[in-house]
This record gives structure tokens, C-alpha cells and sequence, in this order.
């Protein structure tokens, strides 16, 4: 049985989640070590609603999809004040 042809939207919209996400992997690493830079804050803010776009769009052609960056953040960097939502 062979595989069925994807559209070239569905690679190209993967790649464009993979480099988003690698965004903000970086930016959340930064913020881990620097939680008062508003410019990386708001970096990492417009990235994560850029990857809500792509993943929307790529959900409604394609199916759902696990994602990072599904949250804004405010400054300073709250990820570093625990609780964190799998502690709770």
C-alpha cells in the first residue's frame, strides 16, 4: 500500500511550525535567564500568536496538531514563578 500525496501546503506549512517553534524555543530559553527584556518578551508574544495562525490554518486543511507557544506571557517572564501548570 503506498502512502497518499500530500499537497505541497502541508510540508511547507510544517516547516513554517517547525521554524516558529524553534523561535520560540530560543526566546524561551532567553527569557528563562533575562525575564525583564520586554523586547524579547514581545518577540516571543508576536511569534506565539504567528504560530496560532499557522497551526489554525494548518488544523483546519490538515487535522490537529500539538503545539508550544499557545500562551502570551506579561513581563516580567512569568514562566519562571512557579506554579507551572503541571504542578498544579
Amino acid at each position: 500500500m503506498s502512502e497518499p500525496m500530500l499537497p505541497e501546503s502541508y510540508y511547507r506549512q510544517l516547516h513554517d511550525l517547525q521554524a516558529v517553534d524553534f523561535v520560540l524555543i530560543e526566546l524561551t530559553l532567553y527569557l528563562d535567564t533575562h525575564p525583564d527584556d520586554l523586547g524579547a518578551i514581545q518577540q516571543y508574544n508576536q511569534f506565539a500568536q504567528k504560530r496560532k495562525q499557522i497551526a489554525g490554518q494548518f488544523e483546519m486543511e490538515f487535522g490537529p496538531l500539538m503545539s508550544y507557544g499557545q500562551s502570551y506571557t506579561k513581563q516580567p517572564w512569568q514562566w519562571i514563578e512557579p506554579p507551572w501548570p503541571w504542578q498544579v
